[in-house]
Formats: C-alpha cells, structure tokens, sequence
C-alpha cells in the first residue's frame, strides 16, 4: 500500500495545480514529470502526503497508545530526519521550528478543513473493525485539523481502504457505503472538475475515481486528470485501491523502479508496508 500510495503521491506532484493543458498533454504514466513551479521537488519525489502517512504508519506499527501526543512526536520526527518540500509554508515553517511533539501541540492551531488529515489516514484503514478505523482516524485528524470536515474526510479516506481490504462489497459501491457510517454523507457524489484545497473535495473526487476504474493505471491517470489537488486524490484513491481483490495492479514499471529510493524511499516503503500488513 504505501508503495502505491507514493507512486501516486509523486506522480502527482508534477500536476498539482498545474494548467489543465499541461495535465492533459503529459499525463500518459510514462515517467514522472518535473512541476513547472515547484522545483525542490524533484521528479520520483513523494511530498508531505506520504511523509506523514508514513508517520501514521510507524505509529500503528509501533503499538504506542494512540494519543495526540504520540502522534504529534511523529509528525516531528518523520519531518526534521527527513525535510522535504511539499507542504504548505506556514506548516514547514511550523515543522522546522517544533522541538517535539509538545511543543507541536502547544503551538498548533487545528481548525483547518484542507486535506492533510485525510491524505495520510490509510493506514487506519487496516485496522481489523469499523469502530477501530473511525476512533484512529479522528484522533489523528484532531492533531492537526479538529473540524467536523476534517476529521470526516480523514475517517472516509481510512474507510476507503478498510473497505477494499476485508472486500466488503463491491468497489464501485464504495462511497454509499461509507455514507452509512459517518454522520454527514454525500461521499458516493459523482466529483466533476478541479480539486481544491478542502479534504472533502480530495476524498471524494478520490473515491469517485475508485469507484469508476478497475486497474491501477487507469485510476492514476483519472485521479490526475480532475486537476488541482491531484497529488492528494491520488494518494486516497492508490492507498485503497491497492488492497482491492477487484483492482489490477499494474502501476508502470517506470513509476515503481523511478521512485526515490534513499533511505526512506521505496525499499523503507516495503519495509515498513510488510509490518503493517503483519499487524
């Protein structure tokens, strides 16, 4: 999944609110794509989507107690060993100035409705019940974004994967579903158009995606294709569709083998995928 997740995250990237004729002459998955104004981040480079879904991930896999604090430590941690672009600039400001997570909490302002919660949630989605995935993901939602949006887009997208992961009824259904378990729906809404900024908007164009596409490359390519926040769509949409008995997993081979691969690149990736799928 995390693989996947980043793939999805990095060719993304080179898209992100990039011009609508750009997305449609180079979004062919043959490589990745060089952004035309975020230069840090260079092509086969995951952003801050994968980076703290990764934080997520050590978190689970760890066995800590799941509380704001730890969480936060991890946030902290994944970012200062590791500094990338790819957030947004008060928060990398935010994350460069932090000690810990306590001072991560007692500085943070958590009212946001954008999509950082939600992008890195899969992982929860593995948890083994429903009850599991909906406490997990709004506990780690409220760290950073403790708005009814928020924390609902977060839970969605943790949905998302715990749904194709124990296959629980068909994909294309995947949004009605998950209206019947968080309180405000509309997550099977067909999404049209530009993604922007809210967590709503990436979570539902991302299972819009989902729920139209049986294979990982056609879903990438329709993830990217909706233009704006792409990198965000792809990242929800790849995270759950990797776990789909229905999805064939076909991502291109240049894609995987062009990921970065330093010290948590794709090889960290696996790694740390295979402890999770062991929990």
């Amino acid at each position: 999944m995390l693989v996947e997740l980043a793939v999805g995250d990095a060719y993304g990237a080179g898209f992100e609110y990039a011009p609508a004729g750009f997305v449609a002459a180079r979004n062919d998955l043959i490589g990745y794509v060089q952004h035309g104004k975020h230069l840090g981040i260079k092509p086969g480079q995951y952003t801050d989507d994968t980076q703290m879904t990764i934080a997520v991930a050590e978190a689970l896999v760890s066995g800590e107690d799941w509380t704001p604090q730890n969480l936060a430590s991890r946030f902290v941690e994944a970012f200062q060993r590791d500094p990338r672009e790819g957030y947004a600039g008060r928060f990398y400001q935010f994350l460069q100035e932090v000690r810990d997570g306590t001072e991560f909490l007692a500085r943070i302002r958590p009212d946001s409705e954008k999509s950082g919660a939600a992008m890195r949630a899969g992982p929860v989605g593995l948890l083994p019940s429903v009850a599991d995935v909906m406490h997990h993901s709004a506990v780690q939602a409220r760290v950073t974004h403790d708005t009814p949006e928020g924390v609902e887009a977060a839970q969605a997208a943790a949905l998302a994967v715990h749904y194709c992961h124990y296959g629980l009824g068909p994909v294309a259904e995947v949004g009605k579903w998950i209206d019947g378990q968080v309180s405000r729906g509309g997550w099977g809404r067909v999404w049209r158009g530009k993604v922007g900024s809210k967590g709503r908007m990436s979570v539902t164009a991302a299972l819009t995606a989902l729920a139209g596409n049986t294979s990982m490359s056609e879903l990438l390519r329709a993830c990217v294709a909706f233009t704006g926040d792409v990198d965000t769509v792809a990242t929800v949409a790849l995270a759950a569709a990797s776990r789909s008995a229905e999805y064939t997993q076909d991502l291109p081979v240049s894609l995987v083998d062009g990921l970065e691969n330093g010290r948590f690149g794709r090889k960290f990736l696996e790694d740390l995928d295979a402890q999770l799928l062991q929990g």
